[in-house]
């Protein structure tokens, strides 16, 4: 199994962190943003293991994507779901409240390895990573479109779509994106599934490489039609995890090769090719 060449050696401990805003930004879906030091230790696609309070029962940390970590400011950004009791509680976290976080855990996503365009595909809560890759390609001057499907337009994160529309182009890349909207019931964008979208803009241009988020039956679907145009797939997985860093082995990915890998330490980036989706 390929290890990301953005993969790096610095290891995961425990970071405070201070809530400064976390607030609903979606039909059940939430921003919070906080001031922790291990923001200027994550890559993007790398993710954090969180410490909500006010549970003692609840000894699991919650493991979440970040959609944005500033290093200069010390600030962390995390989109995530209200879908259960653990969430329920973060999203009650108020401003000045502090808690720990664990990380940098797992390993992210890869620079493209040939020139060309990327084509970026998320699905419901995949955007946070999927934002976060996006972020890597402009600061490194490589153009890129975006396709987001959500289940109803409600559920569409607009404050990360806006940002997605107004990250930087640098002067010389062909950076001028496009972002396609789909939606299950079509109260927005395109009616239908990331992968429709995604035919149609295979047919428009090509792509170098293909970065991907979301559901397993539309990232196998994602993958299979990247396969078939011969562009690098990368996907980031999701597991039910119980420590974040290797030690449980519950987070189990099938390898194409035999084998297992674990979502949390090998990954949660793989390339497509190489797990079974």
């Amino acid at each position: 199994m390929s290890v990301p060449t953005n993969a790096h050696d610095t290891l995961a401990n425990v970071h405070e962190f201070e809530v400064v805003e976390n607030k609903c930004v979606a039909d059940g879906i939430w921003r919070m943003r906080c001031n922790t030091a291990l923001s200027g230790l994550l890559r993007p696609g790398q993710f954090v293991n969180v410490d909500v309070p006010n549970d003692a029962s609840h000894i699991l940390r919650i493991p979440l994507s970040f959609s944005k970590a500033d290093a200069k400011n010390n600030e962390l950004e995390l989109v995530y779901a209200v879908v259960g009791e653990g969430t329920k509680r973060l999203s009650a976290m108020c401003v000045g409240d502090t808690s720990t976080m664990v990380g940098p855990c797992g390993n992210g996503w890869s620079l493209p390895k040939s020139d060309g365009r990327s084509l970026l595909v998320a699905g419901g809560v995949g955007l946070p990573p999927i934002m976060a890759c996006a972020r890597m390609l402009a600061e490194k001057g490589i153009g890129f479109d975006v396709i987001v499907g959500a289940q109803t337009a409600s559920r569409h994160v607009e404050p990360i779509l806006d940002e997605l529309r107004a990250l930087p182009m640098q002067q010389g890349c062909d950076c001028a994106r496009t972002l396609v909207l789909t939606t299950d019931d079509g109260t927005r964008g395109m009616r239908g599934f990331v992968t429709t979208a995604m035919q149609d803009m295979l047919a428009e241009r090509s792509y170098a490489t293909c970065y991907s988020c979301g559901p397993n039956i539309m990232m196998r679907g994602v993958a299979e039609l990247a396969h078939s145009q011969n562009i690098a797939c990368q996907v980031s997985l999701e597991r039910m995890m119980g420590c974040g860093f290797g030690a449980c082995s519950c987070c189990n990915v099938e390898l194409v090769g035999g084998g297992y890998a674990l979502c949390c330490s090998d990954g949660p980036v793989f390339d497509a090719s190489e797990v079974v989706l």
